[in-house]
């Protein structure tokens, strides 16, 4: 007697997506693998987009939160009203494949319980590839590779990466009983980096799965605001502030005072000036919460710091459209030389 396929709950969190979120819908609903439920969170969206998905689909389960949450929170709700022994994260501005749970659960097959993503493309320019992995830097920052280049099947290999983007994230709900799952007070932005490090301090890998292929609309709400900037930078300080060890965090205290100091300047230059001062003081605001998260991660940890650190790459990518040529050049020049001394002083 053939075995029952395990059950894959499917997370899609909405806020006024307009009809990016029914096209994503109707592209799950191809979906050749048959047992799964799709569970569609929406944040308060004013567009009704959420109203029409449920009228169209029926079969999907509509939770109609009272205020937004934010990705994360809004996502949790998802997570826990899911009953699948896998859980797929799936951003609403994107487009999935007929094969896409099939090829996630081959490779699970393979690498066992890890967090997993696919090759994520351009929804307009569907040769363009968005990202073949995320990476985390030892600033933290955290970045996608190969980012604008053209899909020339140059990337077909499963691999280990820093961590899956949260665009599309398969996992077990078992890996998501041991690291938890979102951290609400990251609201939005982040999230999957602190996911993606929290596994790794716990020995669970991230996988980048060539052969599951998405299109992302990408960024359709906040794309690169003042907004935006304010939750990369509040939450790159907090993950840097809650993950590292005290001990690392001293080492490369130096460091991250230039890091700051580059960030301060690029943040001027683009006009983002407020965006900076106000993640500051929302850091500084939660030094108490900050403490409390920081033990709590420490005392799970597993994986050390220095461990970690060996893989974190010197450089990052910084897309054209936010730092010009020179500009990243520079940077990424100066970053380099910051973390490859920072390193050598940690390890």
């Amino acid at each position: 007697m053939e075995k029952e396929k395990p059950l894959i709950s499917i997370i899609i969190l909405n806020y006024n997506a307009g009809d990016l979120i029914f096209n994503c819908i109707n592209s799950v609903f191809q979906t050749k693998y048959e047992n799964y439920e799709v569970i569609l969170v929406d944040n308060i969206s004013t567009d009704g987009s959420h109203k029409k998905c449920k009228e169209h689909f029926d079969k999907i389960q509509l939770i109609e939160n009272l205020e937004n949450f934010g990705y994360c929170e809004g996502n949790n709700i998802g997570i826990r009203k899911a009953k699948g022994e896998f859980i797929v994260i799936l951003n609403p501005d994107t487009i999935v494949e007929p094969d896409w749970l099939d090829e996630f659960l081959i490779a699970h097959s393979k690498f066992g319980d890890a967090l997993y993503q696919p090759k994520i493309l351009s929804l307009h320019e569907e040769k363009i590839l968005q990202s073949t992995g995320n990476m985390i830097h030892l600033f933290g920052f955290g970045f996608a590779r190969d980012k604008g280049i053209k899909d020339e099947s140059q990337f077909n290999k499963i691999e280990k990466i820093g961590y899956a983007s949260g665009t599309c994230l398969f996992t077990s709900s078992k890996v998501l009983d041991k690291i938890g799952l979102l951290d609400p007070f990251l609201f939005l932005y982040h999230d999957d980096l602190d996911l993606g490090w929290r596994a790794s301090q716990l020995g669970i890998n991230s996988y980048f799965v060539p052969n599951v292929k998405i299109f992302h609309a990408e960024s359709y709400i906040l794309k690169w605001s003042a907004k935006k900037f304010y939750w990369l930078e509040r939450n790159r300080k907090y993950c840097l502030l809650t993950h590292f060890s005290k001990e690392t965090y001293k080492k490369m205290r130096i460091k991250l005072l230039v890091v700051d100091f580059l960030v301060w300047i690029f943040y001027i230059s683009k006009g983002f000036l407020l965006a900076k001062i106000k993640a500051e003081l929302d850091i500084k605001r939660n030094k108490k919460h900050i403490e409390k998260k920081y033990l709590e991660l420490e005392s799970k940890k597993i994986i050390s710091d220095e461990e970690l650190i060996k893989k974190f790459p010197d450089k990052i990518f910084v897309p054209g459209n936010v730092a010009n040529g020179s500009m990243n050049k520079i940077f990424n020049s100066i970053l380099e030389k910051l973390s490859v001394k920072a390193k050598k002083k940690i390890l």
